[in-house]
């Protein structure tokens, strides 16, 4: 029926274009199919009853619409369904021009399909010219096992055939997969004269045909090898030779031939009866093939590739061969290069492409001097080969195969004959390997996929992978990049056979693989990474200072607004600390309401004025002092959940001259990770009394806690919910604003627990620094989403409004895992302007409420009351996170420019803040490769490359900043990269105590510049930044200097003498699959440990490996060492939101991670 619908189009001078029958909605390959059927403009669909009842349905019965594919009326041409022609049709007869007769598709090395369209006259030529070569008559019959629809076996079996009135067998593919020897049978039952077949026929009949009696060739007197241009049909055609010959099969009966979709059948091998040069064979070097040259070499040897004839050109045609890229000059008789042909019998265009057309079809040959061969375009075939003695051709190889590693060419078909020979039956499938290579960092990488079998143990699968590599390494002298089994019958195959190889490459790059071993040899691969960067001799800080003024450059200096005019009125001089304020609060405005307190109900569980603050304080001081017996000076830690009861005991410890230490109580899920934690904070601190409530104290003595902590070891712990209501005798009054006030106690992302003292001094210099930022009043409201145990955090909900008098919204972050919508409901219930927020806080309404925005809206939750939006960070700004909240909380209200960052660190809680005054935070874009080299060159937006950066808000009142060179710790210039050093009144005055690496940190508070300005105390924050001076005006009309925080020293990683930024390496990470739901990366003995985080199946897990590589590879020209995937979760995470790196990597060291893999890059 196909014969019938493919002459029924000629005559109807209709185009057919033939396609395989889609099976499924998702067939390999069918959405570029019908990109192409869609270009050609295909409207109508010629079938079969049969296999319209094999089409996929959609629901109204219709044949379904597939996936790319342009609307088709699909006609049923069988018997039954057409009428017969009028007695007076004729059809018109024509002339064999250059019309187009059919069109056959072509899948690309990368996936494309293109139309190639065949001429009337190309039709004929070539009908003719295979005539002549295989010297084909009237009544002859021909067996052909080719797919019937396109390339040789529509060449011989549809058209040659019928111009010719053969008689022809067509065996389906089908058959032959059940019946492999069922074309023998078919030639001995008729006689056949000539049998078209491909090697894998061969292969197939030979593993079925022992014990088959009766079988006789002696009929055939051609046997035509269709895929002849294949390396190791050689070995095929010799493998059938030698049983068949018994059988009647005569040698020189075997007809190999090369043909292309572009140039058609380009050379057949002719028997000696048709005038046909005895055949040739020919073993070349491997080596000289991958450079382009042929060297003739020894059988025996491993690395050499023995490869036959194809006999010579067909009637009428010219050959030569080609420079593959550039120009195309003829080769010299040693070159291998692109066999073109010149003749009326090859194919016309690519339908619709003009540009590449001229390319392949209208290609003009020229000598060494420029000269062309012949006035006539030649056509190029796409095969690799070179010309022999008698004119013969040999094909070497596909330009579709071809992978350039370095500047050595290698055939994908060698490398799977390589693959193949590494005893394959018991691991892999012999025809499903898949061979292509990627570009990954400016050059080709080889990628070998196969079907492993489902009874090899991985263990085997991973001892033949390794013997692969080293073949292939050994014979090709070339490293495989990625090599990857995956289950049986996963891979897609080709209509008829096969594997869809483009479809497997698709696959391998978007991560739809689901491999279940995987091997990826990148260190030994990419060879062509840039050197390691060498440390020169830095310029000395005085030559900087006069370098920056030569070229006319600022020093980096900045600061906030003065604070000591602005302050002669203010309560501050009469109340220089906490206490005082809040006694006098207590006295001036008893009932004035500090603080509410909100469940994740939304409702209100506690709510404090400033006399029930100072009358509960008051109780904890005399708690402290009669049933403590604590003396002035004792350290107190506080382990308390968010809420009010830490305010006060916090001011009660004030009260008698205990110095307090926040402490996050234990997780009651997790004891045996977190109560260490506050056990090893309370010994570090000194702790003399351990203050908390009735819960909190049971779970301290309870039996899970005793696996822990050994209850014994804990000081005097105190109860405060019972307290009984009593006055302390005197409120403690320091002696000088130099004594300490409390204890900041944090464990940095390098998990080391460090904990800062902040004098009765800094800490009100501190909030009356946020007061003026932020315009705080009695009157005001804001909402505070923060943990309150250090930091910023701490301040805001401790200190804050207890010295400005404004009333804090409470919610704490642990109310947000049973409503996320909390802490948008309580900002939108209390219309708070000012709101204060942790990145955790922000990543929860992100990922938990970004879809639920219409519910939100009719709940009544409107945002537009929100002047500024605060995430409080000690890192570089998330601008990512912060721009998705924005845009998604739009709807709500959320004005575009209200959500920004702050920044402190250990030495100093709050440097930057953005307040409710001044310019909105501006956005620069660096050169992310320069600032691997610490220099700042800015760029465009969407240049390559490019890396944004926010300014963390405005500098804070009394705030002094200078950028310092991290080694000569000298003064450097306006967007010069350097530490960010900090000079004010409420910086911290020292560590209390560093756990961990004591030695580091001597000087980070009294650092001074070794030129210039020498006689400033500085603290070093540990963060690398710059300023830039920006055209914007400040609110005291000077011209505003914005702080770029670019990241941690401690945190940065120093790999190939550049540093690095995990979170750069891990946003690449994040972005290579859309199963990575997190990441972190640390080092383990110079390699680069990644550890990815898997949203999705199990069975993805091993997708992620490759794409991760080449991501980091390609953009921060980095070799990952080891990928480790992890269940969600796995990377802890603190208070902050910040990642806890190395936690992460003491635990991958302690094999405590349980990961679904780890893949170690060899």
């Amino acid at each position: 029926m196909f014969t019938v619908a493919f002459y029924g189009c000629l005559l109807a001078e209709l185009v057919p274009v033939p396609i395989e029958v889609p099976l499924t909605r998702k067939d390999a390959g069918s959405q570029q199919v019908g990109f192409l059927l869609g270009s050609c403009g295909v409207a109508l669909a010629l079938t079969t009853d049969a296999c319209q009842k094999g089409l996929p349905k959609a629901q109204t019965g219709e044949v379904a619409a597939f996936k790319g594919w342009p609307p088709l009326t699909w006609l049923v041409i069988d018997g039954k369904h057409l009428t017969k022609p009028p007695k007076d049709w004729h059809p018109s007869a024509q002339d064999a021009g250059a019309g187009t007769a059919y069109i056959e598709y072509k899948t690309s090395k990368e996936g494309s399909t293109v139309g190639v369209a065949v001429s009337h006259a190309s039709l004929l030529a070539q009908c003719q010219a295979l005539t002549q070569a295989c010297g084909y008559s009237e009544a002859e019959t021909l067996t052909n096992v080719l797919d019937f629809k396109r390339d040789a076996g529509l060449w011989h079996g549809v058209l040659t055939s019928v111009m010719n009135r053969m008689h022809v067998v067509s065996i389906p593919y089908a058959l032959m997969k059940a019946n492999p020897l069922s074309w023998i049978q078919k030639v001995c039952a008729y006689k056949a004269r000539a049998a078209l077949v491909k090697s894998r026929d061969m292969h197939w009949s030979l593993l079925a045909q022992r014990g088959q009696r009766g079988v006789s060739l002696s009929s055939l007197r051609l046997l035509i090898v269709a895929d002849g241009a294949n390396p190791w049909s050689i070995s095929s055609c010799d493998a059938f030779l030698n049983v068949f010959q018994a059988r009647g099969l005569r040698p020189e009966v075997l007809c190999p031939c090369a043909s292309s979709p572009e140039a058609l059948t380009v050379a057949i091998r002719r028997p000696p009866d048709l005038g046909g040069p005895p055949p040739r064979r020919a073993v070349l070097s491997m080596s000289g093939l991958s450079h382009g040259v042929i060297r003739l070499d020894a059988e025996e040897k491993l690395s050499v590739l023995a490869v036959q004839d194809v006999g010579q050109a067909m009637p009428g045609a010219n050959v030569c061969v080609v420079k593959v890229e550039g120009i195309p000059y003829l080769c010299k008789t040693d070159e291998v290069g692109e066999i073109c042909v010149n003749s009326s019998a090859t194919a016309t265009a690519y339908y619709g492409l003009l540009g590449i057309t001229k390319n392949i079809f209208e290609t003009v040959p020229v000598t060494a001097g420029g000269a062309p061969i012949s006035d006539r375009p030649f056509t190029r075939t796409g095969l690799l080969g070179f010309i022999g003695p008698d004119n013969l051709v040999f094909v070497v190889g596909k330009l579709d195969g071809l992978m350039v590693v370095g500047v050595r060419r290698h055939n994908a078909d060698d490398i799977v004959a390589t693959a193949l020979a590494v005893e394959p039956m018991k691991f892999v499938y012999r025809g499903r390997i898949a061979v292509f290579s990627v570009t990954v960092l400016h050059d080709d990488r080889i990628v070998l996929v196969a079907e492993q079998r489902p009874d090899a143990s991985e263990e085997d699968s991973f001892q033949w992978m390794s013997r692969v590599l080293q073949a292939i390494d050994s014979i090709h002298q070339v490293g495989v990049y990625c090599l990857a089994l995956v289950p049986a019958n996963t891979l897609p195959k080709a209509p008829l056979g096969g594997i869809h190889v483009s479809e497997v490459k698709q696959r391998f790059l978007e991560g739809m693989l689901h491999p279940c071993s995987v091997l990826i040899c990148p260190h030994t691969c990419v060879t062509n990474l840039p050197r390691p960067r060498q440390k020169q001799p830095e310029v000395g800080p005085a030559s900087m200072i006069v370098g920056n003024l030569v070229a006319g450059r600022r020093i980096a200096q900045a600061s906030g607004r003065e604070l000591c005019h602005l302050e002669d009125s203010d309560q501050a001089r009469k109340f220089l600390f906490l206490p005082d304020v809040l006694q006098w609060r207590a006295h001036s405005t008893p009932e004035h309401l500090l603080f509410l307190l909100l469940n994740a109900k939304g409702t209100v569980t506690s709510t404090t004025t400033c006399i029930q603050l100072h009358k509960k304080a008051e109780r904890v001081a005399a708690a402290l002092m009669e049933k403590a017996r604590l003396t002035t000076g004792a350290h107190v830690a506080l382990v308390y959940p968010p809420g009010v009861d830490l305010i006060a005991a916090f001011y009660g410890c004030l009260y008698c001259g205990c110095v307090p230490v926040t402490v996050r109580p234990p997780h009651p899920q997790n004891l045996t990770t977190t109560l260490p934690t506050v056990k090893m904070i309370v010994e570090v601190s000194k702790s003399a009394c351990v203050l908390t409530t009735q819960a909190i104290t049971r779970l301290l003595k309870s039996k899970e806690a005793l696996a822990a902590v050994d209850a014994r070891t804990w000081p005097t712990i105190l109860d405060t919910d019972d307290i009984p209501k009593k006055k302390v005798a005197s409120i403690f009054r320091p002696p000088s604003p130099d004594v300490l006030a409390y204890l900041d106690f944090s464990v940095s992302t390098t998990g080391i627990l460090a904990g800062v003292k902040m004098s009765h001094a800094a800490t009100s210099a501190l909030c009356r620094s946020i007061k003026l930022q932020c315009e705080l009043y009695p009157s005001r409201q804001i909402a505070i989403c923060l943990d309150p145990y250090c930091g910023l955090g701490f301040a805001l909900w401790c200190l804050c409004s207890v010295y400005s008098g404004h009333q804090s919204v409470l919610v704490p972050p642990p109310e947000l895992e049973a409503n996320a919508s909390l802490w948008l409901w309580a900002v939108s219930q209390y219309k708070a302007r000012v709101t204060f927020c942790s990145y955790s806080v922000m990543e929860t309404c992100a990922r938990g409420l970004g879809a639920q925005t219409a519910v939100l809206r009719m709940k009544g939750v409107n945002l537009s009351c929100v002047r500024t939006c605060m995430v409080v960070a000690e890192e570089r700004p998330r601008i990512a996170l912060t721009q998705s909240f924005s845009k998604l909380f739009r709807d709500l209200g959320l004005p575009a420019r209200a959500v920004s960052t702050t920044f402190g660190c250990r030495v100093n809680v709050a440097i930057c803040l953005q307040g409710t005054a001044g310019p909105d935070p501006t956005t620069v874009y660096v050169d992310m490769r320069a600032l691997r080299h610490d220099r700042v060159r800015l760029v465009e937006r969407g240049s390559p490359h490019s890396l944004p950066l926010t300014e963390s808000g405005k500098i804070l009142p009394g705030v002094k900043v200078i950028i310092a060179h991290t080694e000569t710790r000298g003064p450097l210039g306006d967007s010069h990269l350097g530490e960010v050093w900090v000079s004010s009144p409420h910086s911290a005055t020292g560590y209390y105590t560093v756990y961990g690496e004591e030695g580091l940190h001597a000087d980070h508070f009294s650092a001074r510049l070794s030129f210039g300005d020498t006689q400033t105390v500085w603290a070093r924050t540990g963060f690398l930044g710059f300023l830039r001076r920006t055209e914007l005006t400040d609110a005291s009309g000077e011209r505003h200097d914005a702080l770029y925080v670019v990241g941690s020293l401690d945190e940065a990683l120093e790999l190939r003498g550049m540093r690095y930024h995990p979170v750069d390496i891990e946003t690449s990470v994040i972005r290579a699959h859309r199963s990575v739901a997190e990441c972190a990366v640390f080092t383990w003995t110079n390699l680069l440990v990644v550890v990815v985080e898997l949203d999705g199946l199990e069975q993805d897990a091993l997708d992620l490996v490759a794409l991760v590589t080449n991501a980091v590879l390609e953009e921060h020209l980095l070799v990952v060492g080891v990928v480790v995937i992890v269940d969600p979760g796995v990377i802890p995470i603190n208070s902050r939101g910040e990642k806890q790196r190395m936690h992460l990597r003491d635990g991958f060291l302690a094999d405590q991670l349980d990961p679904i893999y780890v893949a170690y890059n060899m």
